[in-house]
């Protein structure tokens, strides 16, 4: 294990601890078994080491979120599962991270504070990734999204559902009722997905039913 890895590992052990406000160098240097000035020559700050531990716990849900993505369509899941897959591995990847923390909302509130940037950053690449999987399934699978949504509009939407579930859950606990709300939500927008075999006669419907209504009309 490289220095770095196990001061990261130090780090996280004592947020979990302490939180942010309450944590200090010192304590990080002790947990990772290194002298002040060790730990100063890898990073020069409490805060640095908090975006590094941000920047860390993103790049493990960006990894569980391909992951299960990548099985799920291997495993020839719909739009609904391949979805609901990627978004519970990234979230629980998330809730592990400082999962049992009595300060788990204040590392969260925190983690917008110092680590905004890093924030946005990786809610584009989440986004990007979530696009892209949506157009690779729908074309896979031949769907026609509905109200005529573009891959773009439908991952944003996605979004929105996960976001409205945070809300509802703050610091997204408790986590099986996070995880539950969410989930229901991404699947029930997926519903509106069908393949596109089906679109024309639903069209073919509409249009003999006006002159029905039309002759109905006339008499």
């Amino acid at each position: 294990m490289g220095p770095k890895t196990r001061i990261l590992d130090a780090t996280m052990l004592v947020f979990r601890r302490h939180g942010f406000r309450r944590s200090s160098i010192e304590q990080v240097a002790e947990a990772a078994n290194l002298t002040r000035q060790a730990l100063y020559h890898h990073f020069e700050s409490k805060e640095a080491l908090f975006r590094a531990v941000i920047e860390r716990v993103h790049e493990s849900a960006i990894a569980a979120e391909d992951a299960a993505v990548a099985a799920t369509e291997q495993a020839g899941g719909d739009l609904a599962d391949i979805l609901a897959a990627g978004m519970n591995a990234r979230m629980k990847t998330m809730i592990a991270s400082f999962d049992g923390s009595p300060h788990i909302e204040e590392l969260y509130s925190e983690h917008l504070v110092h680590a905004r940037d890093l924030y946005q950053t990786y809610a584009a690449r989440y986004a990007e990734r979530l696009v892209a999987t949506v157009e690779r399934t729908a074309r896979r699978l031949n769907l026609a999204l509905p109200q005529g949504l573009s891959p773009a509009e439908f991952a944003r939407l996605v979004e929105m559902a996960v976001h409205g579930s945070k809300s509802q859950h703050p610091a997204m606990q408790p986590a099986d009722a996070f995880l539950k709300d969410m989930t229901m939500m991404v699947r029930t927008l997926c519903a509106g997905a069908v393949p596109k075999s089906q679109k024309p006669p639903a069209a073919k419907a509409a249009t003999k039913a006006k002159p029905s209504r039309s002759r109905a009309g006339a008499r």
